[in-house]
């Protein structure tokens, strides 16, 4: 305030000169108006400043969606339409669909009930549990920090874990899925994590931090040499969350929160903890039960985040823009790191991918928790976006989301459902309803 005064009293000689030897009298009381304006507006300035963001914070604009023409948004619309009435939504599809090209929107759709037990329905409001795609987020919060010199991707996990008895893993294997480590869904079930002397839950829920003091106090097996094939194993972006942690000091879920899903407007997704077990969508088998919590619902990287269609497809725009991650870096995430057998698909850092014969390349990650589906597809060739979440089990998502690849351009879809993703921990729970779709435990 100080040198708020300092200032305007420097102003003051200059002014009163002009006022006293140019103006009327009756100026005067613009004199003084116009000593006040000045004060008020410095002081409103000064407490501007005082706001900034932080200086790693990221400053986004998102792109200006590209307008289809009417002809072209109503032959995508016609065909979308049609395949999805006949597939998804002509099966007791429960979640959002959404199809956009150059970020407009060309379908959307949203259908059934978020709780099949109070009959409220899906909106695009609904957030809902994206299992895997989340994986997306994670390998980019990553590969941003590399950006900002913060980690690198040769960095030795043991600089993170002192005493981790693994050797000769790096950040860059973990992003990969080349690590060769043991998937945390089995180890910390084979282990009894969480079981009482009757072998029931004892209702605690393992955290991040539980899977690594695991590793370090029983080592179990690791599923192969260190670097030596692809292995996808949820434990590896268990593990980036908290070098994320380590060195950002702040939770997953608040960085996420504060640099991606802030500035990203998504204002439906974020990352799910224990308080939220009483407000998330919840998740229902293929014939409705309802789909309890288990012990690995506490953990994220791999997994636990909530968002909706919507809020993905502004994922998937701020991509296409350098504010989030450098075009170089973004590359590095959609090049195939594993190459021991011959393969259209292959994975990133944190993005799986289809490299077609054709010359053609899809990016996507698919996931499934409990009964959550999620697909998320990006075909960079025409910049279309397909988005489809559900919450009550259905592999019919997959093959959907395949089936409208071909709608945009020359895939050859077989419509396989390849990229189920391994996340879930298969049991024998005794359910009629759970054996009869194959279903497992997450």
């Amino acid at each position: 305030m100080a040198q708020l005064w300092g200032k305007l009293i420097s102003t003051l000689p200059v002014t009163a000169f002009y006022f006293a030897t140019i103006q009327k009298p009756t100026s005067l009381k613009t004199f003084f108006l116009f000593v006040l304006t000045t004060v008020l507006l410095a002081a409103c300035n000064n407490s501007s400043k005082k706001e900034e963001v932080a200086e790693d914070s990221l400053q986004y604009y998102p792109p200006t969606p590209k307008e289809l023409s009417k002809e072209e948004f109503r032959n995508y619309f016609r065909q979308l339409s049609q395949f999805f009435d006949s597939t998804l939504l002509d099966n007791g599809f429960n979640g959002g669909i959404l199809i956009a090209k150059n970020g407009s929107v060309i379908y959307e759709n949203y259908a059934g009930y978020a709780n099949l037990r109070t009959k409220d329905s899906i909106t695009a409001n609904t957030s809902m549990h994206i299992a895997s795609t989340s994986k997306t987020f994670t390998g980019i919060a990553i590969l941003r920090l590399i950006q900002e010199q913060k980690l690198s991707l040769n960095d030795s996990i043991n600089k993170f874990f002192p005493g981790f008895p693994y050797a000769g893993i790096t950040v860059k294997m973990l992003l990969s899925h080349r690590s060769g480590l043991p998937n945390y869904l089995y180890f910390m079930s084979n282990n009894k994590w969480g079981l009482d002397e009757k072998g029931k839950w004892n209702k605690q829920f393992a955290r991040n931090e539980d899977v690594l003091q695991m590793m370090m106090d029983k080592r179990p097996d690791p599923t192969g040499s260190v670097n030596s094939r692809f292995n996808y194993c949820n434990t590896n972006y268990v593990l980036l969350a908290m070098i994320i942690e380590k060195v950002t000091g702040q939770t997953f879920p608040q960085y996420m929160q504060q640099k991606y899903f802030g500035p990203l407007q998504m204002t439906n997704t974020y990352v799910f903890t224990l308080k939220d077990t009483l407000t998330a969508t919840p998740s229902f088998t293929g014939n409705g039960t309802y789909w309890d919590f288990d012990f690995l619902d506490a953990t994220y990287g791999d997994k636990n985040i909530y968002s909706t269609p919507q809020d993905l497809l502004k994922w998937d725009q701020a991509l296409y823009t350098d504010q989030v991650i450098s075009p170089a870096l973004l590359d590095s995430a959609f090049t195939p790191y594993s190459n021991e057998k011959p393969s259209i698909h292959n994975y990133g850092l944190g993005w799986r991918m289809q490299n077609l014969p054709n010359g053609k390349k899809i990016v996507y990650h698919f996931g499934k928790w409990h009964g959550n589906n999620a697909a998320f597809t990006r075909l960079m060739d025409e910049k279309a976006t397909i988005i489809i979440l559900g919450n009550k089990f259905t592999r019919s998502i997959y093959y959907a989301a395949h089936g409208a690849y071909d709608i945009f351009g020359d895939y050859g879809e077989e419509k396989d459902a390849e990229a189920d993703e391994a996340d879930t921990l298969k049991t024998t729970t005794g359910e009629a309803d759970r054996k009869s779709t194959n279903k497992s435990r997450k």
